[in-house]
């Protein structure tokens, strides 16, 4: 039977992340450049290291050489012998791009239409680098902010007026007929010199004071990063988000949105399918995100926990996530693979002692064990029966 170890992580340093807040968590000095994101899985373009028995090797590869031995049989069967979820620390100091993910199916098809074509997997201009869809949750260390979801047309609408932008008027029409797609899809397709008119409009507008004073505020501070870029007008349409520490978000296929700031465990499909509209330097795909997103309109419904262990079950098979404030200690009860990473404070799990961004594997089969010490722990497992 395969054993527990101790998971190494991968910080990966785009330029959206901060300089701090993983040094800080992981109690490392700051390398002075920007850290985004640790990553805890088996995706290959960032693998864990696993070390057991002595030996170091990445988890993909542990998994590849044995997938019914670290997975179970159930959960490799179902998921192609692949680890389903990845776990991150997200530490966001900028925000990030305006994106959307697909489902399974739409991934599937995108997938194999940029193949028949012959666009090369690692290219900048590909959309689709994996056939899996790409579900997110979120859950606030420390207080996150994010533009998620299409808020009410109706309110999109009078936050429009409130900008007195006489350019916004096709868009603020359609969302008074309540057809945030058309607006949606009109401000997408504007050329880049009339987009880049809106998006300065946008920004002096914002900078005055005036009615939804939080969302101006981002929006300067959106509009700055990217100058001329349309997508600041089509944040406004999303709904602000501020989330504080325990709190979660799940964002489903189609769902559009931007992270602005703050820092979070984060939980995800096994994908890196983004399909971005704006706000980047990188590959934006207007009819890809079009075929992709969900415009339904509405507020966003927000987890919080009730004690200090709770579990966020999202309705998707792949992953669930349980945050755990240990005391003193707890027992657990895998029915899979599981990582269980140390937020903060010091505990031990599973015999393996782990601090601030250290993380345990435990592979399928391992039996009931414990968590003891004092800190604040997330378990990722799969969300399959039991």
């Amino acid at each position: 039977m395969s054993k527990p170890g101790v998971l190494h992580g991968t910080v990966q340093a785009y330029a959206w992340g901060s300089r701090e807040a993983l040094p800080r968590i992981m109690g490392v000095a700051p390398t002075g450049e920007p850290q985004a994101e640790l990553w805890l899985g088996a995706h290959p373009r960032g693998p864990s290291v696993l070390r057991r028995g002595g030996a170091d090797r990445c988890l993909d590869e542990v998994i590849a050489a044995d997938p019914v031995g670290e997975l179970g049989a159930e959960t490799a069967r179902l998921f192609r012998g692949e680890l389903p979820f990845l776990l991150k620390i997200l530490a966001v100091e900028l925000p990030l791009s305006l994106q959307v993910h697909p489902s399974r199916q739409q991934a599937r098809a995108g997938f194999d239409a940029e193949d028949e074509r012959g666009v090369p997997i690692d290219a900048g201009h590909r959309s689709y680098r994996d056939r899996n869809h790409k579900p997110e949750l979120i859950c606030a260390l420390e207080p996150f902010t994010a533009f998620c979801g299409f808020r009410p047309p109706s309110t999109a609408a009078e936050l429009f007026e409130s900008l007195e932008i006489p350019d916004l008027a096709p868009a603020m029409g359609f969302l008074r007929k309540g057809q945030v797609k058309r607006a949606l899809q009109w401000l997408l397709e504007r050329s880049p010199s009339a987009g880049a008119e809106i998006a300065e409009k946008v920004v002096e507008a914002c900078a005055k004071p005036g009615p939804f004073p939080n969302e101006r505020r981002w929006a300067v501070r959106i509009g700055r990063q990217h100058p001329g870029d349309a997508g600041v007008a089509i944040a406004l349409m999303l709904n602000l988000v501020e989330l504080s520490p325990g709190q979660a978000l799940f964002l489903g296929a189609g769902n559009l949105h931007v992270y602005l700031h703050g820092v979070a465990m984060e939980i995800m499909a096994n994908s890196d399918n983004v399909l971005r509209g704006g706000l980047t330097v990188k590959h934006v795909d207007v009819p890809a995100l079009l075929d992709v997103v969900d415009c339904t309109a509405g507020e966003v419904p927000v987890s919080a926990p009730d004690g200090p262990f709770f579990a966020f079950r999202p309705p998707v098979p792949d992953f669930c996530l349980t945050r755990i404030e240990v005391a003193d200690s707890v027992r657990l009860h895998p029915t899979g693979p599981e990582i269980v990473l140390c937020a903060s404070g010091r505990v031990s799990a599973a015999g393996f002692e782990i601090t601030g961004g250290q993380a345990v594997w435990l592979p399928a089969g391992v039996g009931e064990y414990r968590i003891f010490g004092a800190g604040l722990v997330f378990r990722a497992q799969t969300n399959l029966s039991g």
